[in-house]
């Protein structure tokens, strides 16, 4: 009697495992390198909130002492964090966006086909994804360093679990919505839906005693959006310090959407069952 032990789950070896993960992974290094143009759009998009609008605001929206600074601070300084944040929030879009993109033509269905896990597949993509966006936001971070945006030298490594968190957040809920979208046309509304709500009603660009002045619902509503948590992770990160009702927060819901996205992919067991003839899986 052969006795399959834990080393080698499904009869795969690790090594196996470590050749689909780097696979992955170098197929969407290349398509990153590929696509220039959308390097530079996910820069555009914070580089405009911090020169222009932040230069605008600065002497309406001065920020007070609150955590995690210690003094007083400028506007730009204070949505740096959130435009970090953003750019993560539109990558995991786009890695959706290519998602439903590869199923269209056939190359998504390749490798939900592969004989290895689905839910190792679909992780392996998202931490492509995460990569990504990693190098997009300390691109980022080093533009903003000549705009006198200049957190303490420990906080460009201690911000690094955070980004990894928040990044695969973001990730999974994009891939959550993806295996929703079964045409590409529709995808760019639903992106917008997702996208701009979660984004504005956040901590990203005012603080949230700011909005609670204003609009008590609307505070309520911040506080139930995990972009608003993402946002907090990575600002009291970024300056050495943690956040851990966010950090709980986030780390949550990146379980719970990956789980959806698992299940919603997985048309024997999931969220959405295929249909018995002539339907899309």
């Amino acid at each position: 009697m052969t006795v399959v032990t834990s080393d080698t789950p499904r009869g795969f070896t690790w090594a196996q495992y470590v050749i689909c993960l780097n696979g992955i992974v170098w197929r969407e290094g290349l398509r990153f390198l590929h696509q220039r143009e959308r390097f530079v759009s996910a820069l555009v998009r914070p580089l405009v909130w911090l020169f222009i609008f932040a230069a605008g605001f600065r002497q309406v929206l001065g920020i007070s002492i609150i955590p995690p600074y210690e003094t007083y601070i400028l506007y730009e300084v204070y949505i740096t964090p959130g435009l970090m944040a953003m750019i993560q929030l539109f990558n995991g879009m786009q890695s959706s966006l290519s998602m439903v993109y590869d199923r269209e033509m056939g190359n998504m269905r390749t490798l939900l086909v592969s004989p290895l896990p689905r839910w190792y597949l679909l992780s392996c993509k998202l931490l492509a994804g995460t990569a990504v966006s990693l190098l997009q936001v300390y691109a980022f971070l080093a533009i903003a360093w000549f705009w006198d945006i200049e957190p303490p030298h420990i906080g460009y490594l201690t911000v690094l679990p955070a980004l990894v968190l928040s990044g695969l957040m973001l990730g999974s809920l994009g891939m959550l919505i993806s295996s929703r979208i079964k045409q590409l046309e529709n995808f760019a509304g639903v992106m917008n839906f997702v996208i701009f709500p979660m984004f504005f009603a956040s901590s990203a660009l005012y603080p949230l005693w700011r909005v609670l002045e204003g609009s008590p619902l609307l505070y309520q509503v911040c506080q139930f959006n995990p972009f608003t948590h993402a946002v907090e992770l990575i600002r009291f990160a970024l300056y050495g310090k943690m956040n851990w009702l966010s950090f709980v927060v986030v780390g949550g819901c990146t379980a719970v959407f990956m789980i959806g996205a698992v299940l919603a992919y997985d048309p024997s067991r999931g969220i959405a069952r295929s249909r018995p003839a002539g339907g899309e899986t």
